[in-house]
């Protein structure tokens, strides 16, 4: 098919890349709709942008790299790339799609057939006057994450491989002699989390406030010798509760970011060993929106879709990642596990009124909770090439 990308930054990948979302959630593999990421694995270990982990996780990839690893994919697929441009106006006459596109100092008009909405957002729904489900119950909360450089990552590993027995938490291992490690602790300690005395003095000695020990996650990045990447911190308003679709708010959101990541390094060089000599080397570009709008396709991936584990028709991709709500409220995370394999249907992807409009993403058809299931990087990969592959079908 004759294939245009539209992009709004200057490199493809979006949360993967101006996100610093690394790495890849490790999920089920049953082998539907996965060609895409075989091939970004072998794409990426070829530009050096990827380690598999101790988990067997292979989707640990360097933010940097892949930017350049998502161009030769797409060049040598044939799919034409517009960067830097924005999507200002979406119309539909007579089976075909009108795109208003800016440029900076240049506008024009792109002409479909077949429309793909991936901003993550709804955009082009939206644009449409569509349908969008408002059936939330609480927010999923929003992150910023950052990159501090010039740690001794071997000397943090050997120290937290010993202070954290709990392998469920925490884990290291030696990739090409370099070392890998990922930890977490958050303040619900239920769990008993190693780190959390240390988060607790941290607050004592008024080094963090104690929004900041919301979530605290972070991972060795792949081939970029002494950086560690942060999924956090977890981003509160103390004055009201989080719209992840409110402008204003997200700006807000920005600025307390930048803010805890501050007292955050301060933190991470005075009481975690390896760190002392840190620093700040990368601020996302994009906030860790996990859950905004959604759009109402020709069916609802509910719950109970995946709790029953059907197969539908159409599979647009498996999973067993469980349902896991972050909330922006002490007390309100969940994480609710499925002991089977549970399938999206691609009519989740369609739109109920355009049979040539499909989503893709975060933005899909789905319930507040079971869209806390599907959003994940592996299977959002699995959409597109769903969606793709179901174009293709029918052209």
């Amino acid at each position: 098919l004759k294939t245009l990308l539209i992009e709004k930054n200057i490199h493809a990948g979006g949360l993967i890349t101006s996100g610093l979302v690394l790495p890849v959630m490790k999920v089920e593999d049953c082998a539907i709709n996965v060609d895409f990421y075989n091939d970004l694995i072998s794409y990426s270990k070829k530009n050096n942008a990827q380690i598999t982990y101790i988990d067997g996780n292979d989707g640990w990839f360097n933010p940097e790299l892949i930017k350049s690893v998502f161009d030769e994919m797409l060049i040598n697929a044939g799919c034409d790339i517009l960067y830097s441009t924005l999507v200002s106006d979406v119309t539909y006459d007579n089976s075909v799609f009108k795109l208003s596109c800016e440029q900076e100092m240049l506008s024009l008009y792109i002409y479909t057939k077949y429309l793909v909405d991936g901003t993550g957002n709804g955009n082009i729904f939206q644009k449409l006057n569509l349908e969008i489900l408002k059936d939330k119950e609480i927010s999923q909360s929003t992150t910023m994450r950052f990159i501090l450089s010039n740690v001794n990552c071997e000397k943090f590993a050997n120290w937290i491989k010993k202070f954290d027995t709990n392998k469920e938490v925490t884990t290291t291992c030696k990739v090409k002699n370099n070392s890998y490690f990922s930890t977490a602790c958050t303040w619900n300690n239920e769990n008993n989390w190693a780190l959390y005395p240390i988060f607790m003095q941290a607050v004592e000695d008024r080094i963090l406030k104690y929004s900041d020990c919301a979530y605290f996650q972070v991972f060795a990045v792949p081939n970029m010798p002494g950086s560690v990447a942060f999924n956090c911190p977890k981003l509160i308003l103390d004055s009201c509760d989080i719209d992840n679709n409110n402008i204003f708010m997200q700006s807000k959101l920005i600025i307390e970011g930048r803010c805890k990541i501050n007292r955050l390094t301060s933190f991470c060089k005075k009481y975690l060993p390896g760190f002392e000599n840190a620093y700040i080397s990368n601020i996302s570009d994009m906030l860790g929106i996990r859950e905004s709008i959604r759009v109402k396709g020709k069916h609802i991936f509910s719950v109970q879709d995946i709790i029953s584990g059907r197969k539908p028709e159409n599979a647009a991709l498996a999973s067993n990642y469980p349902i896991d709500v972050h909330s922006d409220k002490k007390g309100c995370d969940e994480l609710k596990f499925v002991q089977h394999v549970w399938y999206l249907p691609i009519e989740s992807l369609m739109s109920d009124k355009y049979n040539n409009l499909f989503v893709v993403g975060r933005c899909l058809s789905a319930e507040f909770k079971a869209q806390a299931a599907v959003r994940t990087q592996k299977n959002c990969f699995s959409m597109g090439e769903a969606v793709a592959k179901y174009i293709k079908s029918i052209f």
